[in-house]
């Protein structure tokens, strides 16, 4: 039988809230055996805030309640170390130096750990002490600012948290590859992730097209992004549908589907053309839209070979056709959940339920053994 891809990696995480929890679920769920270490009296403050996202981030882990302001919490946590691959934190940056329990005071006596730092900005430079949230890290990736209207104000989100999401799959790539490194060094390192540089990265595409078209201006960057046939309309049964016709193929397509009035001719065949009354079309093509109820369209649109979608409501994920024969959901405490999404060899999903962890003299969470196995 193949183990999961990430049998026998033992991860100690003391990240909180959302995005490092988010990184170590997926290294549950790739097979890795993470112990959590929290904070008394409450543990991870996500546990009161939002219960839920808790559950749903935080399955399979072994909890454990340590404070780090006291020897024996700190001795705990070195005996760990021994057997630990990789330390995940998410505090700011120097918290954890004041325990001794920084990369540069652990390097010497365990020079194969991986020690993940995710913060808001990084742990050196001007902004690094700051505080702040995924709305934050994204207005200062520049995301933000290319979000709305050429005239108007910045829009503030997709409906999850994109930057923290964003940081976390940054530092499971980044944690993957430093695993195979140290296959061949036997060197562990320092991972410095910022959740604000994940969104940066991404924003490569965008700055190539800015410069190349030369748009100076906020508002011709924003209207440089404008397409045409593109983008959710509202059907006449109040659902929403999502049509994407920017190839000249597809737009050929759609024009053959739905009226596009004058839009069908060969003036608008080329799409820089389209591009440039992108504004017009869409209304257009909404007016279309707006007389059709969204089952029919779709099935007419995708009969089309026209790239389009129904804009799905989240209560009704699980039970999508396509996820279903997929096996994309897994039943959970918190409900039915996303697995990882890339099936690997020997992957386990749902995670187990956590395994008794034994550590001597540890506090715990009750139901957790505390003295090693």
């Amino acid at each position: 039988m193949t183990p999961p891809p990430l049998d026998g990696v033992v991860v100690l995480d003391f990240s909180e809230l959302l995005p490092g929890p988010f990184f170590t679920q997926n290294l549950v769920e790739l097979g890795a055996t993470v112990i959590r270490i929290e904070r008394p009296p409450h543990g991870d403050k996500l546990g009161r805030l939002a219960p839920a996202i808790f559950t749903a981030v935080n399955r399979g882990k072994q909890r454990f309640m340590l404070d780090l302001r006291e020897a024996s919490g700190r001795a705990a946590v070195r005996q760990w170390l021994g057997r630990a691959d990789v330390l995940v934190e998410s505090y700011r940056p120097g918290v954890l130096a004041k325990y001794g329990l920084d990369y540069a005071s652990l390097q010497a006596d365990h020079p194969g750990l991986i020690y993940v730092s995710l913060s808001g900005y990084g742990q050196d430079g001007p902004d690094a002490p700051l505080p702040g949230h995924d709305a934050n890290y994204l207005a200062a990736a520049g995301v933000l600012s290319l979000a709305g209207d050429p005239d108007g104000a910045p829009h503030t989100g997709l409906g999850v948290p994109v930057a923290d999401l964003c940081g976390a799959s940054y530092a499971l790539s980044a944690l993957l590859a430093a695993l195979f490194q140290r296959e061949r060094t036997g060197q562990g390192q320092h991972l410095d992730v910022a959740l604000a540089e994940g969104p940066l990265h991404w924003m490569n595409p965008r700055l190539a097209a800015i410069r190349e078209g030369g748009h100076t201006s906020l508002a011709a960057q924003r209207a440089a992004l404008a397409r045409a046939a593109y983008g959710v309309f509202a059907c006449r049964d109040h659902a929403y549908i999502s049509i994407a016709a920017l190839e000249d193929h597809f737009w050929a397509n759609l024009c053959a589907t739905l009226d596009m009035g004058r839009y069908a001719g060969a003036e608008f065949t080329a799409s820089p053309a389209r591009r440039v009354a992108a504004k017009a079309i869409n209304h257009h093509l909404a007016s279309q839209v707006l007389d059709w109820d969204s089952q029919p369209l779709m099935a007419r649109l995708a009969a089309a070979d026209v790239p389009a979608m129904l804009v799905r409501e989240p209560g009704a994920l699980s039970q999508t056709r396509h996820f279903v024969e997929r096996q994309l959901f897994v039943d959970t405490d918190a409900g039915p959940l996303c697995r990882f999404p890339v099936p690997l060899a020997g992957m386990i999903a749902p995670p187990p339920a956590a395994a008794e962890l034994q550590v001597s003299g540890a506090p715990v969470f009750p139901g957790v053994v505390a003295t090693w196995r």
